[in-house]
C-alpha cells in the first residue's frame, strides 16, 4: 500500500491515531487557513466571480473523489441536449497529459479529438458518452467557458468538479455526497477528505445524495437527515449496476462467471460490491486515475471486469478478456435543476 492509498483510508477512519495522523492534522491547519481565507475574500465580495454569457451549472463535492460526479454530469448534459441547448462540459483535466494551462478541446460536439491518456479518463469518457456536447479541459474554467461560448455558441455550461473554483460565477451549485462515506472523519485535507470547512455549506443550492446500492432506503433516510441538519434542499441519485459487457465486442457476461475485478477509482470497494452476482477471484484496487500499462494485466488469468472510466484506458491493449460494468443513473434532472439561487 503506497502513502496516497494509506492516507485515503485514514480519511474514513474516525479512530485513526499515530504519528502520520498528527502530521496530517498539522498540515490540515495550514490548508484550512488558505481555504478559509479564499472563501472569506469571496464571501465579503473583495474578490468577485466573473460572469459569462451562458447559464452555468456546477457539479462538485465537499470531499475528495469517488462520489459519482461524472455520471451525474452526463445525465445533466443529456437532459439539456434533449431540450435543444448547446452544451459544454468543462473539466480541469486531472490525470491527462495535455497541459491544463491551455484550453483543450476534447470534443467539439461531433468528434472526440484526444485519447484518454491525453485528455484524462473522465473528460474522455464524457466526450464519448455525451454525444453533441463540447468537452473542454482547462485549469482556468472562466477562460474555458469564454472559449466555449465564443467558438461553439454554448448556452449551457456544466462545470465538472467546479464547487471550489470560485473564479467563475455559477447559476446553480450542486454538491454531491456519498450515502455510505458521508464526510468521512470530517477533517480537512490532508488529514481528512474535506476540501473546505463549514463556511462552504452556505453556497450549496442543492445537495445530492449518491446511493451506490441496490436498496436505497438508507440513502433516502440519510437525505432527510442532511436536509434537516443543513437546511439545504436534498434529493437522492441512485447509481446501480446494469450489466457487464466486453469492451471490444459488446458481448454481455452472464452472472456466475469467474472474474478478476480491477479498477483505479476513488472508492473502489463500492465497485467491488456491485459484482455480487459473479465469482470474484481477486480484487485489484490501483491508485485513482492510474495510467495502465501492459504489465498490469500480465498475471491475470481469465476475464477482467473494470469500470467504464477504466475501460477507456484499457481499450488500446489487444485483449479480448476485458469487460466493463455498465451502470445506470436514476435521477430526476428536471427537479435537480429547479432551484432558487440564494441571495
Amino acid at each position: 500500500m503506497n502513502l496516497k492509498t494509506k492516507i485515503t483510508k485514514l480519511h474514513y477512519d474516525r479512530n485513526a491515531k499515530g504519528v502520520l495522523v498528527n502530521i496530517l492534522e498539522g498540515m490540515s491547519y495550514v490548508y484550512g487557513l488558505g481555504s478559509g481565507l479564499k472563501n472569506w475574500l469571496y464571501d465579503k465580495k473583495i474578490l468577485r466571480p466573473k460572469k459569462v454569457g451562458a447559464y452555468v451549472i456546477s457539479v462538485g463535492n465537499m470531499t475528495t473523489g469517488g462520489v459519482g460526479k461524472t455520471p451525474v454530469v452526463l445525465e445533466i448534459a443529456r437532459y439539456l441536449l434533449k431540450k435543444g441547448e448547446k452544451v459544454a462540459i468543462i473539466s480541469r483535466g486531472y490525470g491527462g497529459k495535455l497541459s491544463n494551462k491551455n484550453v483543450n478541446i476534447i470534443s467539439d460536439g461531433k468528434y472526440v479529438l484526444h485519447t484518454a491518456a491525453m485528455a484524462g479518463d473522465e473528460p474522455f469518457w464524457l466526450a464519448q458518452k455525451a454525444e453533441g456536447a463540447c468537452v473542454l479541459t482547462c485549469k482556468d474554467r472562466y477562460k474555458a467557458a469564454k472559449y466555449a461560448i465564443e467558438n461553439f455558441g454554448v448556452t449551457k455550461i456544466i462545470l465538472d468538479d467546479g464547487f471550489q473554483h470560485r473564479k467563475l460565477f455559477r447559476d446553480i451549485d450542486i454538491v454531491l455526497m456519498d450515502s455510505k462515506m458521508g464526510l468521512g472523519n470530517e477533517k480537512l485535507l490532508p488529514a481528512g477528505p474535506l476540501r473546505e470547512g463549514a463556511e462552504a455549506l452556505d453556497r450549496i443550492d442543492k445537495l445530492l445524495i449518491i446511493s451506490k446500492d441496490t436498496d436505497h432506503t438508507k440513502a433516502e433516510k440519510f437525505a432527510r437527515i442532511m436536509e434537516k441538519r443543513l437546511s439545504i434542499e436534498t434529493m437522492v441519485c441512485a447509481i446501480e449496476p446494469d450489466y457487464i459487457y466486453n469492451i471490444k465486442t459488446g458481448e454481455h457476461l452472464e452472472e456466475g462467471n469467474a472474474v478478476t475485478a480491477m479498477c483505479s477509482i476513488g472508492q473502489p470497494q463500492q465497485f467491488f460490491d456491485f459484482l455480487t452476482g459473479f465469482y470474484v477471484k481477486k480484487e485489484i484496487a490501483l491508485d485513482d486515475h492510474h495510467q495502465y500499462s501492459p504489465i498490469d494485466l500480465v498475471d491475470i488469468d481469465g476475464n477482467v471486469v473494470t469500470t467504464e472510466k477504466d475501460a477507456v484506458k484499457l481499450l488500446r491493449f489487444d485483449k479480448d478478456n476485458i469487460y466493463a460494468l455498465k451502470l445506470r443513473t436514476v435521477l430526476d434532472v428536471e427537479r435537480l435543476l429547479n432551484v432558487k439561487r440564494k441571495s
